[in-house]
């Protein structure tokens, strides 16, 4: 702990991936939350290179300026030292003599001080695969979130279902078409999709998040485009066949050894589907609980919980399903372990229709980090 008794807290957002607005939406709402009595926070943005810089100008508790990933930012790095994990900022201080016996000796490192606790705000991959999860945890930092094989189940869209499968848990029909498939004989592909799924179909790239390249499609040559498109981001693309008339239903889940679930709250858009303008860009309702019946709510927690639990999840996660009213089919889409913090995310929502508000949400999601590590043994407290 800091000298007055705060939690130091290194916020992680921006990264690599094409959510990288989406991160930066959910970091300001997260640092709004955060109680400046109880957290010291220092806001790192990691650029769309890689890089990670530091943040200045968002005060504490603000809940002003959009978080920001500044190009010009000083550079900083995460260490681990014989006192712990360090933040060290580092600043161009080139020696030609030194330089010629190493090759780092170029730069010179300024501690920031003291890392207690990681909430890595990162979505999509390079932040919520597994990547920095496995960063974090061989620097011996608690972190917010699910671990390292967790997390990369999670986000492999193919990998997460073929664990629900085994499980037992009611998907909707989908097929995997790898890249290197598809150029070597496209035609065939899509006469096989043709004969086990039926349109309209639903293409998506296997490892992204916030509907980022997913394409609804009512024939063969917007399929054909949905998987050019959907290999834009990822050398495998998904097909889903779509759920008529579906209505979009979602729970939050909390907790490591102790599990907590939500209601399932309802998406509400006049999109044709839950893309991702109606997301960020437009207007949404979100209505929590959803209106359903109890035991459509019931059969909505228990595929949550099962769903948590085959991954192998802690701390958090969101569970989508979709549910045909008209036949009283309830379908697992996917499962989130770092899911949206923005004001139109459904997470937090979901949790503030159970009493949880954002600061407390964000100070249970902080003693869930705490937990796990001293379980994993990454963290002595």
């Amino acid at each position: 702990m800091s000298a007055g008794g705060r939690t130091r807290v290194l916020l992680l957002f921006g990264g690599r991936s094409s959510e990288h607005e989406v991160s930066c939406l959910s970091a300001r709402s997260v640092l709004a939350a955060m109680d400046p009595e109880r957290f010291v926070v220092t806001a790192v943005g990691i650029t769309r290179e890689g890089r990670w810089t530091l943040v200045d100008g968002v005060p504490e508790g603000s809940v002003g300026a959009l978080p920001r990933v500044p190009d010009d930012g000083d550079t900083v790095a995460l260490v681990q030292t014989r006192k712990g994990p360090r933040l060290v900022r580092y600043v161009d201080g080139f020696d030609a003599a030194a330089a010629a016996v190493s090759a780092t000796a170029g730069l010179r490192g300024d501690e920031l001080g003291p890392v207690d606790v990681c909430f890595p705000v990162l979505h999509g991959p390079y932040g919520e695969d597994g990547t920095m999860q496995g960063l974090l945890a061989s620097l011996g930092v608690p972190y917010v979130g699910a671990d390292v094989a967790s997390s990369a189940v999670a986000i492999d869209k193919q990998q997460m279902k073929t664990v629900f499968a085994a499980r037992g848990l009611p998907l909707v029909p989908h097929m995997a078409v790898r890249r290197q498939r598809w150029d070597a004989d496209s035609a065939a592909v899509i006469e096989e999709i043709g004969a086990a799924l039926r349109y309209p179909l639903f293409t998506k790239p296997v490892r992204q998040g916030s509907s980022i390249g997913i394409r609804r499609c009512a024939g063969r040559e917007e399929l054909v485009a949905g998987i050019e498109e959907a290999f834009g981001y990822d050398r495998v693309a998904i097909v889903e066949q779509g759920v008529e008339r579906a209505r979009e239903l979602e729970c939050g889940v909390l907790g490591n050894a102790q599990i907590e679930v939500t209601q399932p709250g309802e998406v509400i858009t006049a999109h044709e589907f839950y893309d991702f303008e109606a997301k960020y860009l437009d207007e949404v309702d979100l209505r929590c609980p959803a209106d359903v019946s109890a035991e459509v709510a019931d059969a909505c927690k228990d595929y949550a919980r099962q769903a948590y639990l085959a991954i192998g999840a802690r701390g958090m996660a969101r569970v989508d399903f979709f549910y045909a009213e008209a036949s009283g089919q309830l379908l697992v889409n996917e499962i989130n372990t770092i899911p949206g913090f923005t004001s139109a995310s459904m997470f937090p929502h979901l949790w503030a229709c159970e009493g949880v508000d954002y600061p407390t949400l964000i100070g249970r999601l902080l003693e869930l980090a705490f937990e796990a590590a001293r379980v994993d043994g990454h963290y002595a407290p």
